[in-house]
């Protein structure tokens, strides 16, 4: 066990969540222990269990941590076109998935049905329809068509991520290519793209 460091409470906290993250993102959830995270950190179990009631409250804690970060990395730039920023938001949220495939697969099958991990999903994906909604321009008939669809594109993308990683029958680029077109495709059905993109179109 490497030896103990006085922290405070915030930065044990903080030390114990980047050590499970490793972990978590290591291994299956079923094969990370609370006594590998305890002695990974070099504390004892009993202090773990003061920060984390559980390895399910641990991982719901890393989770979030991770999609905070994702958040992050993926802010919007207002001065970049919005299918651009959305390309870059992709990217950054499948880089993710490619470095801790164990985590997110924890997330979206394993913890599927827990109550705690879904909220953190949701709120991601509501952040993330409203930032690509804004970065749009648009109002009224057309913000709705495009906000309904950006949030039934978000879920695709994760179910389609989820199942590359799992099974893995198809490239990064056509995951990312099919993504992509997906989403033009269900918008540019109903509207101009171009007009999209100038943030001034009209539901045809």
């Amino acid at each position: 066990m490497p030896t103990r460091q006085r922290l405070t409470p915030e930065d044990r906290r903080a030390q114990l969540l980047d050590v499970a993250a490793q972990l978590f993102a290591a291994r299956p959830y079923d094969d990370v222990l609370m006594e590998d995270v305890a002695s990974r950190a070099g504390i004892s179990r009993a202090l773990l269990y003061r920060h984390f009631a559980n390895k399910r409250d641990l991982f719901a804690a890393v989770y979030q941590q991770a999609a905070d970060r994702l958040l992050v990395a993926s802010e919007l730039d207002p001065g970049v076109p919005v299918f651009e920023q959305l390309s870059v938001g992709l990217d950054a949220h499948i880089d993710y998935f490619v470095a801790n495939r164990n985590t997110v697969l924890t997330a979206n099958r394993v913890l599927a049905g827990d109550p705690v991990i879904q909220a953190v999903i949701t709120d991601e994906l509501g952040v993330l329809r409203r930032r690509l909604l804004d970065a749009t321009g648009l109002a009224g008939e057309a913000a709705e068509l495009v906000s309904a669809t950006l949030m039934s594109w978000l879920v695709f993308v994760r179910t389609l991520c989820v199942d590359w990683l799992t099974n893995g029958t198809f490239s990064r680029t056509a995951l990312r290519d099919m993504c992509i077109g997906a989403l033009l495709g269900a918008l540019g059905a109903v509207m101009d793209l171009d007009g999209l993109a100038a943030g001034a179109v009209r539901p045809g």
